[in-house]
């Protein structure tokens, strides 16, 4: 047990559902791969605050209470890396348990980490927007990149150009810490990369031309953005294969559409004020909400 996280680990939410499973393993095997420690964070119910008054009238001690909670939780996570020490026997591993709302727990945890990575549990749009989740708000909140991970039971080979990890492009600066999380993960996993820049066209949207076909005239400057993003990093990581492409729509519709033929997608995410979120929404949170793959969110800045 720990109550500090090693500067750059890869930390991950863990409460003992399918979808924290899921998460743990994608983390062990990216904090094995990247030689970096691995946390294991459990954020347990806090019982009431003294003063109150029901837990005193009932004659409940509620620091006996919080003791026994953080006793589960530490049964709950030497459960949990169990199977972890097995898969991978040389990896340095950190428990942390605390008290309080799972979101704020997670994003302290994270403030130095390399990686925060979470489940999902898949919530439904109407759903997600009554009572939120706490993906979505470290997505939004999070100081370093959050992964959300999505179990790929049936996941499409890898065939050239597509599958592997895709990465989304904008033309802006922020593209250098999207593409350096992407052709990190691909580089340590051995696989291939796909980075994407979708432009709006409305006159060929119209004509039902999306994905842009090899030698399509007319189109250098999208090109060049692609090739400006990607060419430092391709240097950098000569070993990982890289295939750009270019698309036309709706960045979130087809970002969700090419999801279904990758098994990552990163992606990056620019804080706005509140008023402007609820009004014109994000991407990122879409993408995390819809998507068929798991997902990386750089944070970005405002």
């Amino acid at each position: 047990m720990t109550t500090t996280v090693p500067t750059g680990s890869v930390v991950v939410g863990v409460d003992g559902s399918e979808s924290a499973a899921h998460a743990l393993t994608w983390a062990a095997d990216q904090a094995a791969a990247e030689q970096r420690p691995l946390v294991l964070v459990h954020a347990g119910p806090s019982p009431a605050p003294a003063g109150t008054g029901w837990m005193e009238a009932a004659g409940v001690d509620r620091h006996q209470v919080a003791t026994l909670l953080k006793d589960d939780a530490r049964v709950l996570l030497n459960r949990a890396d169990s199977p972890v020490r097995v898969r991978h026997p040389e990896l340095e591993i950190h428990h942390v348990v605390r008290l309080g709302d799972p979101r704020q727990i997670l994003l302290e945890a994270a403030a130095e980490a390399h990686l925060l990575v979470v489940g999902t549990r898949g919530l439904g749009p109407v759903r997600h927007l009554l009572l939120g989740s706490v993906s979505s708000a470290l997505v939004k909140h999070g100081s370093c990149p959050v992964v959300v991970v999505r179990p790929e039971p049936d996941a499409p080979p890898v065939e050239p150009g597509h599958g592997g990890v895709l990465a989304g492009v904008a033309g802006e600066p922020g593209d250098a810490a999207v593409l350096e999380l992407a052709f990190g993960i691909a580089e340590s996993r051995g696989l291939p990369l796909r980075v994407f820049h979708c432009f709006w066209d409305a006159v060929k949207i119209a004509e039902g031309a999306r994905d842009v076909a090899p030698g399509e005239p007319g189109l250098d400057d999208e090109w060049l953005v692609l090739d400006r993003a990607t060419r430092p990093h391709a240097e950098a990581h000569p070993e990982v294969e890289v295939h750009p492409q270019l698309t036309r729509g709706m960045v979130d519709e087809r970002l969700i559409r090419a999801s279904h033929h990758a098994s990552l997608v990163v992606i990056g995410h620019r804080r706005k004020p509140f008023l402007n979120e609820l009004v014109y929404g994000s991407v990122a949170p879409v993408v995390v909400e819809r998507s068929a793959c798991t997902v990386a969110v750089v944070p970005l800045g405002s």
